[in-house]
């Protein structure tokens, strides 16, 4: 039985199939011709193909009514829709129905050799096992945040500890990371869980709306207060608020937060008579509150108030063995709705995954996983499929700040120890100096990566690669992936 792969080619036009078949044999595949969908459906339940070309408009079951019919059992098998009409309806149509690709005639053979060529790179990238994705997600998991990193993993044990206590809590961290999935979890897991979650952006909504939102108000203590509101902490009254982004917070509402905090009650706008509440705080914030003190732009007693528990959520960057396993929660929770059969990260997107930086921390990785699941189609997620960005920006992590201070230290070094220096000769000989081991640390750094370094130092990778050989500097073996 022949190794080589088959390719079936779907179209009522004899001539197309012949010429299809002739290029096709002479990259060495084995080609299967069908006239009809209705034929080519029964060769389909009886061959195993790489790849699937098909018309759209033939006589008896269109091309798009085959491609619905084959997702329905084989969601793995990669169709591709040919067409000599160039209408958007139809492309947005197969594309949306699960469609590896879309071509127009006539065709070009280099685009079809390119997608031949992509399938079988993508076939013989095996999907991972399934501890690696539902299963282990489900294991370093708690309520809604996934991770199994040391510092993940001490995020859960406090959540555990504290949950069942009614201490204000501060959660901190970038923007991304999941502040208010773990605040979410403190929910989740406290003595309040069948009582509201109420959660309010503090930088989202002006200061005069924001008192509104969180106090309510009275009918008519306002222009445009035409009845009277609950605000958030009324609705919240027994279970947890949700204060995200309190260090956007003015002071004159802050002043009215602590009261809250201090006594359990609070006045509506408008109103005369307190109402007490029992409501749990948790406050996030992406920014640092301390220096918002220092500059007096928050307030120091309301600080102490609500950072009695504080969780730092790290970024995405400092948690690199939590990357994959997120991917796969993200392909497990967005990958369910789409046409295609199962999707999983190839090695190559792996690796670039933990290469990157993340700025935008989970919810940026979120995003891109949603896009390569409607890009990818069906089967692995390749670079092709993520945004070029991602393989071009190397992993910026907490060695960064050291670069500069080593570099600090060789020229003060440098200058200190060369006091005689001819005068105009400083510079030349400063750089010949520190130019050598600013290389021998970018190289270290990144794993002996020269396409990465030039591009990072804005030189060529020639001009790299001479320096190197002139300097003799020697590259250590990169780390394996």
């Amino acid at each position: 039985m022949s190794d080589r792969p088959k390719i079936l080619i779907i179209d009522d036009e004899e001539n197309i199939r012949f010429v299809f078949k002739k290029a096709l044999e002479k990259r060495n595949y084995i080609v299967h011709t069908a006239s009809s969908a209705e034929e080519a459906l029964h060769k389909i339940k009886s061959q195993e193909y790489l790849i699937v070309f098909s018309d759209i408009f033939m006589e008896g079951m269109s091309g798009l009514d085959l491609l619905q019919e084959v997702k329905k059992d084989s969601p793995q098998l990669k169709i591709v829709v040919m067409t000599a009409q160039y209408t958007m309806n139809n492309t947005i149509e197969a594309m949306r129905m699960g469609a590896y690709d879309y071509i127009c005639k006539p065709f070009d053979f280099d685009e079809i050799y390119s997608l031949v060529e992509r399938a079988e790179t993508s076939k013989n990238i095996e999907a991972p096992p399934q501890p690696e994705t539902a299963r282990e997600a489900e294991e370093f998991s708690v309520e809604a945040i996934v991770g199994k990193s040391k510092k993940m993993q001490g995020i859960f044990k406090t959540i555990g500890k504290s949950a069942m206590s009614d201490l204000a809590v501060l959660i901190t961290g970038e923007s991304g990371t999941g502040k208010e999935m773990v605040a979410r979890a403190m929910h989740y897991y406290s003595g309040r869980r069948d009582q509201p979650f109420v959660c309010i952006n503090c930088a989202a909504i002006s200061r005069e709306l924001l008192e509104s939102e969180l106090f309510g108000h009275e009918k008519g203590s306002f222009t445009g207060a035409i009845e009277q509101k609950q605000g958030k902490f009324e609705i919240a009254n027994g279970g947890t608020l949700f204060l995200d982004e309190i260090g956007d917070m003015e002071l004159q509402l802050q002043a009215k937060i602590l009261r809250v905090l201090q006594n359990h009650d609070f006045y509506r706008v408008g109103g005369k008579a307190p109402i007490e509440v029992n409501v749990r705080i948790i406050a996030a914030t992406n920014q640092n509150l301390e220096e918002l003190m220092k500059q007096k732009n928050f307030r120091e007693d309301l600080f102490h108030r609500i950072n009695v528990l504080n969780i730092y959520v790290p970024p995405l960057r400092a948690r690199l063995e939590d990357i994959t396993l997120l991917a796969n929660h993200f392909l497990k929770i967005h990958g369910s709705g789409l046409p295609h059969g199962e999707a999983y990260l190839s090695p190559e997107v792996e690796h670039i995954f933990k290469n990157y930086a993340w700025r935008g921390n989970i919810r940026e990785l979120e995003n891109v996983i949603k896009r390569a699941l409607v890009l990818s189609a069906t089967g692995p997620i390749l670079p092709e499929h993520l945004p070029d960005h991602l393989d071009s920006d190397p992993q910026l992590d907490e060695t960064d700040g050291q670069l500069e201070n080593q570099l600090n230290k060789l020229i003060r070094k440098y200058i200190e120890q060369n006091q005689e220096v001819q005068d105009g000769g400083l510079y030349g000989e400063l750089i010949q100096s520190v130019e050598k081991q600013l290389f021998e640390i970018m190289l270290d750094k990144h794993y002996g990566k020269q396409v990465v370094v030039a591009k990072i130092l804005g030189i060529n990778r020639n001009t790299l690669k001479r320096k190197i050989d002139t300097m003799k500097i020697e590259i250590k073996k990169k780390k394996n992936l």
